[in-house]
């Protein structure tokens, strides 16, 4: 069955051009003398043709063939080699992670490609993806010689990148990591020895080499967290003129047997099992206290990738989305209602079935809103020229990483099962698109950190900073959008809504501090509603303004009027019917049930 990528880059043009000051980002000095606002279309329009012509026929390669591992090694679908090789060479791929590299997209341009290449096929993206983080960290924290040995050929494309944190039995855990490095006699070298787990892109065939970033502890070197230190492992060790040397004693043991993303290789690698793995040390090594500076290296990282998967979550769904809205009007099937003697209608016209899509497409442009909000501030804080502005950036990314993350990728799953039952019978079947989707997606709200670890992390650090300023600031920011529009004629009742949630989330700030005090298993028990609920606050409050724009467009008689009416309903949609649900669990944290604490183990 062709996996029917179904994209438009429409509300992306909207984004970029009418919603968010695209002007401001291109017009940067990084950007202003190879990019314009005249070149969205364009870009948008070509990385749309590419996505569709080159990555979606390889989708269904990745499902059924997958990644294969034999005899030690892991093979992927033939069509992904000239596919990736495809997005390299034109500058669709690593090449745009490089800050300093010619020609490179911002943030807000890259990631609207990246995204039609998820949607087309979302185990293939990950390759993509891969070496070019990764290189980034090695050029922020590397130094010269490592700078120019491994990043020149992790942008090209030519070789990959990982990050390979996970142990078998740590999860989350990082702190209880037992992969260890040891001094030689030269100091930037170290013998690794562990074994990792969950590696996206572990092994494959699709480079040349991979080069690896391990978490690792020195021997000796201070317990949990703080002890740990970032290691440059390439699979094939690289010599110094930058020629392939011999093997570096990395293994994979295996790869999982997934429910989705199947032709995404997740290794087990094993680093050392012949004593002979060198890992070149990134930084500076452990202080005299056995600090080392790997946490703080990996996450440089981590943070934007939280942001991605969020993304990836709403690329994939958005597929589902477009493919149930396209099965709606053809579907024909009952008669409406109102009418039980007409004729019988495509099921779109039915109104269960309209609440289904409009559902989606609300929720859907809400997380694409708060997702290019976040990539917009990555763009102003790598580039941006006015101190004021990029530190204002700064403050928001820190409240809203977590809200893309993990609401964005609940909400993926959560909207592909609307999807699915759009199809009803059929969309339980492979045989069509939405039954794949459920099973790619899901992974992202475990990957970068689980959802909870997100909530906690809202909850016990965002909430927090600079003495809680930070978030007090993000909260004004949407409660003077409120006040500004009050009196808006055409949204009043939205207005109203958004203004009676926010009130009821300040009640919230004051319910959990107490909690803390009182009771802080209330803290963990609630967290991953409260994220929901921040999220959905936020979502409202974006999708209000870009309802703002859109009216005025529809005032003035513009031509798209589909397009802008369907803003509108969407924000309208959104704030009426999810937005409440902001005071409704508040009421419910505030009552404080403590039953899932209470019952007995064995009454589970």
């Amino acid at each position: 069955m062709a996996s029917k990528f179904m994209y438009s880059n429409r509300d992306h043009k909207f984004i970029l051009k009418e919603w968010l000051d695209g002007k401001k980002i291109l017009g940067l000095k990084r950007f202003r003398d190879y990019l314009n606002i005249d070149d969205v279309d364009g870009i948008l329009d070509q990385a749309l043709k590419m996505s569709r012509e080159i990555v979606a026929p390889t989708n269904d390669d990745g499902d059924t063939i997958g990644a294969v591992f034999m005899d030690g090694k892991v093979t992927v679908p033939p069509s992904f080699h000239k596919a990736f090789k495809f997005i390299q060479e034109n500058g669709w791929g690593a090449s745009n992670s490089d800050v300093e590299g010619e020609s490179a997209l911002p943030e807000i341009l890259n990631e609207a490609v990246r995204e039609y290449i998820i949607g087309a096929n979302p185990a293939m993206s990950p390759y993509i993806g891969l070496s070019g983080g990764i290189a980034s960290v090695i050029k922020a924290f590397g130094s010269p010689e490592q700078i120019a040995l491994y990043t020149p050929k992790m942008f090209e494309g030519v070789w990959e990148g990982t990050m390979c944190l996970t142990e078998p039995g740590g999860g989350s855990d990082v702190g209880d990591m037992t992969t260890k490095a040891y001094l030689t006699d030269n100091p930037l070298i170290y013998k690794v020895k562990g074994t990792k787990c969950f590696i996206t892109g572990g092994d494959h065939d699709l480079t040349e080499n991979i080069i690896h970033l391990v978490l690792a502890r020195v021997d000796g070197a201070a317990l949990g967290t703080k002890g740990l230190s970032l290691f440059i492992v390439p699979k094939i060790w690289v010599k110094e003129d930058g020629k392939l040397g011999e093997s570096n004693d990395v293994s994979t043991v295996g790869i999982e047997h997934k429910m989705g993303l199947k032709g995404s290789s997740t290794a087990v690698l094993s680093f050392g099992e012949e004593s002979q793995c060198r890992g070149v040390l990134l930084g500076n090594p452990p202080d005299e206290k056995g600090i080392g500076q790997g946490i703080a290296q990996m996450f440089r990282m981590i943070n934007g990738s939280r942001l991605d998967t969020g993304h990836s979550a709403l690329a994939v769904a958005t597929v589902a989305y477009n493919n149930a809205v396209h099965y709606a009007k053809e579907r024909i099937q009952g008669r409406p209602i109102h009418n039980p003697k007409g004729s019988r209608v495509p099921i779109i016209q039915h109104e269960d079935v309209r609440r289904m899509l409009l559902t989606q497409k609300a929720t859907l442009e809400a997380m694409r809103a708060m997702i290019f909000k976040g990539y917009y501030y990555l763009d102003l804080i790598e580039f941006g020229d006015d101190p004021e502005e990029v530190k204002a950036a700064k403050r928001s990314i820190e409240v809203i990483t977590p809200l893309i993350k993990a609401y964005c990728s609940d909400q993926g799953w959560l909207m592909i099962t609307e999807a699915i039952q759009v199809f009803a019978g059929y969309g339980f079947t492979e045989e069509y698109p939405v039954a794949r989707q459920a099973r790619d997606v899901k992974i992202y709200s475990i990957w970068e950190g689980t959802n909870f670890i997100q909530s906690m992390d809202l909850v016990g650090r965002k909430w927090n900073l600079d003495k809680g300023s930070v978030f007090k600031e993000w909260m004004m920011e949407m409660a003077s959008f409120v006040q500004a529009n009050q009196n808006n004629k055409v949204f009043a009742r939205e207005f109203e809504v958004l203004g009676k949630a926010l009130l009821a989330y300040q009640e919230l700030l004051a319910t959990v501090l107490g909690y803390f005090k009182e009771n802080i298993r209330l803290v963990p028990l609630y967290s991953t509603r409260i994220l929901r609920i921040t999220a959905e606050l936020y979502g409202g409050y974006l999708l209000m303004q870009q309802a703002l724009v859109a009216q005025e467009k529809l005032d003035e008689g513009n031509v798209d009027k589909a397009f802008y009416a369907g803003k509108v309903f969407s924000a309208k949609f959104y704030v009426l019917n999810i937005v409440p649900d902001v005071a409704a669990t508040v009421r419910i944290i505030k009552e404080g049930d403590t039953s899932a604490i209470d019952i007995p183990e064995e009454a589970f």
